[in-house]
C-alpha cells in the first residue's frame, strides 16, 4: 500500500490522478503528452492501483489547485489595468440589471469604477436599506483584497454576457398593442380599442399611429397607393372586401385597377357573411403593411399622426 504521499515522483502523480479521473478525461486536462509519455503513464499506473485514499486526495488538491491557479492567472492577465472595462458597453439600464440582484460589497465595487452620472442612477434605483449598506461598504473598499476585486470584475463580466441588448426585447406601446389589434377579428378588434380609448387616451391616440385598418385606406391613401394594393391581391378578394362599401369607395377601387382587371371584376352579390368579409379586408390591409414594412409609405405621414416640427 502506497502511503506516503511525500514519496512519489511527478510520473506516479499523474499516473494517480489517471486511475481517479479515467484516461480519457485526464488527456484533455493535461495537454502536450506524447505517445511515449502515455506509455510511461499506462504502465505505472498498473503499479499504483494500490494506493491510499488519502494519497490519492492529495493528489487530487493538488492538481486542482494548479489547475485552478493556472486558470485565475489567465483571467488576470486578460483583466490586467482596466478589469472594469467592459461596463462602458453597457447601457444605463443594462447596468442596473446587472448589479441589482448582487450583495452590497459588489454593488459599492461597481459604484467605485464608473462615473459620477452612473452613481447617482444606481442609487437612485435602490430602496433606502439597501442604499445605506451600498454606502458604508463604499467607504470600506480599501480593506478588500485586490484579489477579491478581480475575481468580482470576472464574474460580473461572464453575467453581463447574458444581459439581453436593447434590439433583443419589445418594450411595449402604441406599435406592440397595433400589431396585437391587427389578428383579432373586427368586432373584437372595436371593443379593445374602445375601452382602450376610454381607459387611457393618450396610449389610443398612440395606437392609432399604428393601427392600420381597412377605412384608414380609403379616408388617407392616395389613388397610387390605392392602385398598388389593390394590383397584388386577389380579384375575388376585393370584390368581397367590398361588399357593403359605398359606391364611390367601389368604383374608386375598380378604377384603378388595371383594364384587364376592371373587365373581370364582378360584384359579389347576395349576402355574405360578416367573417367572410372581414377575412377579405384582413389580407387588403396585410398586404398594405408589407408595403409599409418596404417602405413604400408612412401612416403616420399619411394620417397626420407623426410629429410636427414648427
Amino acid at each position: 500500500m502506497i502511503t506516503d504521499y511525500h514519496r512519489l515522483s511527478g510520473l506516479q502523480k499523474v499516473a494517480i490522478l489517471f486511475s481517479i479521473l479515467g484516461e480519457s478525461l485526464a488527456i484533455t486536462l493535461i495537454e502536450d503528452l506524447s505517445k511515449t509519455d502515455k506509455r510511461k503513464i499506462r504502465a505505472m499506473m498498473r503499479e499504483m492501483e494500490n494506493t491510499s485514499f488519502s494519497v490519492k486526495k492529495r493528489v487530487t488538491e493538488e492538481f486542482y489547485f494548479s489547475f485552478v491557479s493556472e486558470e485565475f492567472q489567465k483571467e488576470e492577465d486578460d483583466t490586467a489595468g482596466k478589469p472594469f472595462e467592459f461596463l462602458d458597453s453597457l447601457t444605463e439600464e443594462q447596468l442596473v440589471a446587472l448589479i441589482s440582484p448582487e450583495e452590497p460589497r459588489v454593488i459599492a465595487i461597481v459604484l467605485a469604477q464608473v462615473s459620477l452620472e452612473r452613481r447617482t442612477l444606481i442609487l437612485n434605483r435602490m430602496k433606502p436599506e439597501e442604499k445605506g449598506r451600498t454606502l458604508i461598504e463604499l467607504g470600506n473598499l480599501s480593506n478588500i483584497p485586490l484579489e477579491a476585486v478581480v475575481n468580482v470584475a470576472t464574474e460580473l463580466k461572464e453575467k453581463s454576457s447574458f444581459l439581453p441588448r436593447t434590439l433583443d426585447f419589445s418594450r411595449g406601446g402604441g406599435k406592440d398593442i397595433a400589431d396585437i389589434l391587427s389578428t383579432m377579428g373586427q368586432d373584437e378588434e372595436d371593443k379593445f380599442l374602445s375601452a382602450i380609448s376610454l381607459e387611457n387616451p393618450e396610449l389610443a391616440k398612440e395606437v392609432k399611429k399604428y393601427h392600420l385598418t381597412f377605412e384608414n385606406i380609403f379616408e388617407f391613401f392616395p389613388d397610387n397607393l390605392i392602385r398598388d394594393i389593390m394590383n397584388s391581391v386577389d380579384l375575388d378578394d376585393i370584390a368581397t372586401a367590398l361588399k357593403g362599401m359605398s359606391e364611390a369607395d367601389v368604383n374608386r377601387v375598380i378604377n384603378n385597377l388595371p383594364n384587364k382587371k376592371q373587365a373581370m371584376y364582378e360584384p359579389k352579390e347576395g349576402a355574405l357573411s360578416k367573417r367572410e368579409v372581414e377575412r377579405a379586408r384582413k389580407k387588403i390591409v396585410e398586404q398594405a403593411r408589407i408595403m409599409e414594412k418596404d417602405g413604400a409609405f408612412s401612416l403616420q405621414d399619411l394620417t397626420g399622426s407623426g410629429e410636427m416640427i414648427e
